[in-house]
């Protein structure tokens, strides 16, 4: 059996020492926002997107750029993480995966709107790296890790403190 595999990204979003995750409908598991990356579209750009469809939020990446740059090659913004997931299987095997570009994004603010397709605001949830831990039954290990990393370098960027 072939598997198939999409392009996705994914951004926590981190705004005052918690970053924003939601009860996915379909997937039936706490996630960041994020999305399917289209035809056209560069990873961070794709980021940027999701975030601004899923929250209402414009977010600043928080994403290394390489210094390579040519005629024809130029550095684009870097995710924190690249993540191989298994979204669907058949048997023993992995019909379906996503290969996600894992960014962190901060936000100037926790004023939820999403687009009118979007799960509503009282949906989401912002957590502290405390309340990722007490709470890690409830979410998959690497969003719990995703999300502590996330708001401790988006904290150390800005200076600010992430204790709870």
């Amino acid at each position: 059996m072939e598997t198939t595999r999409h392009f996705v990204a994914t951004v926590y979003v981190v705004h005052d020492g918690a970053t924003a995750l939601h009860e996915h409908a379909k997937l039936g598991m706490w996630l960041p926002p994020g999305g399917h990356i289209e035809r056209e579209e560069l990873p961070h750009k794709a980021a940027l997107r999701e975030t601004q469809e899923e929250l209402g939020l414009s977010v600043e990446l928080v994403a290394p750029t390489g210094e390579l740059q040519s005629e024809t090659a130029r550095s684009i913004p870097r995710p924190q993480q690249f993540l191989l997931e298994d979204i669907d299987s058949i048997g023993d095997e992995v019909a379906h995966q996503h290969v996600d570009f894992v960014y962190y994004g901060r936000a100037d603010s926790r004023d939820i709107d999403p687009g009118a397709d979007e799960a509503p605001a009282s949906a989401w949830e912002w957590l502290t790296p405390d309340q990722l831990q007490a709470r890690a039954d409830q979410f998959p290990d690497d969003v719990v890790t995703a999300g502590q990393r996330a708001i401790e370098t988006v904290g150390r960027i800005r200076g600010d403190s992430t204790e709870t």
